[in-house]
């Protein structure tokens, strides 16, 4: 009998953090054959005796973030006794921090989840950006933060939940030829517009998907080279005016455009 791999999250927290670490290592590997099995919180050292005894037994590795003293060393002898691989996702960043800047860890679980007014911010940043996606209120425009534009398909939705859920506050519109911008989006107010554009050839692909998976015909206007071009340059336009930053994200992950558009952030404070 095969013994399925596994990544075992140990955490005396909600165990989030080393989980997205975890991910963002199999994605590497193209880990489908590897699972990951989540104990949290772990309260005690006979939590810890359990879970790498099962890692153990099965030959996988554990990933851990305790902010306890003493059970972040029972993890580390356990471990070590017991010949498994446990890597500390929090601690040598704990260290660091304690030997640059001379500070002392609360030492308190879970405090990424803590509803502090970080927490209500981001709250509010998604239901912003739910509310104002797609142009549905051209008022949305004055209010964000941040101002995604540009044709459909473009990520302009995606980006903008994702902005969101970092705690900034998002409006977008699509940009369409037959429809002119609002006055909204044109007007100062300090905030930042980002034009959103992507290769003619790797849009028709994208819009074309979109087709299919609707049952609609592949003829439609919607997916044809020559619309894409019109929209294309008819955005162009609108971003000349608008003043805006422009990214391509014809090969850009979501997570890649939204780091861009932080640091432009960053740099206006």
């Amino acid at each position: 009998m095969t013994v399925q791999q596994t990544i075992y999250i140990c955490s005396d927290g909600v165990g989030e953090t080393a989980e997205a670490v975890a991910q963002a290592t199999m994605r590497q590997f193209g880990g489908d054959k590897v699972r990951i099995k989540r104990y949290a919180p772990v309260k005690d050292e006979d939590e810890i005796i359990q879970v790498v005894a099962e890692a153990s037994q099965t030959g996988g590795f554990i990933a851990f973030t305790l902010v306890q003293p003493e059970l972040r060393e029972m993890m580390r002898e356990e471990a070590m006794r017991r010949g498994v691989r446990a890597v500390d996702v929090l601690g040598p960043m704990m260290q660091a921090y304690i030997d640059t800047f001379n500070g002392m860890p609360k030492r308190e679980p879970g405090l990424l989840h803590t509803l502090d007014d970080e927490y209500y911010r981001r709250i509010e940043a998604v239901e912003f950006a739910v509310k104002f996606d797609d142009g549905k209120d051209a008022r949305g425009l004055l209010q964000a933060q941040v101002v995604l534009i540009g044709v459909s398909r473009t990520s302009k939705t995606p980006l903008s939940i994702y902005l969101a859920h970092k705690g900034v506050r998002v409006a977008n519109y699509p940009l369409i030829p037959e429809v002119k911008p609002p006055a909204e989006l044109l007007g100062s107010s300090g905030r930042l517009i980002v034009g959103l554009t992507m290769e003619a050839s790797h849009m028709r692909m994208i819009r074309s998907e979109r087709l299919k998976s609707m049952g609609l015909p592949q003829s439609a206007s919607y997916a044809t080279e020559k619309r894409i071009e019109e929209e294309l340059a008819y955005a162009r336009q609108v971003m000349e005016t608008a003043g805006c930053r422009v990214i391509d994200v014809t090969r850009r992950s979501i997570e890649e455009t939204a780091g861009i558009i932080m640091g432009w952030m960053n740099e206006t404070g």
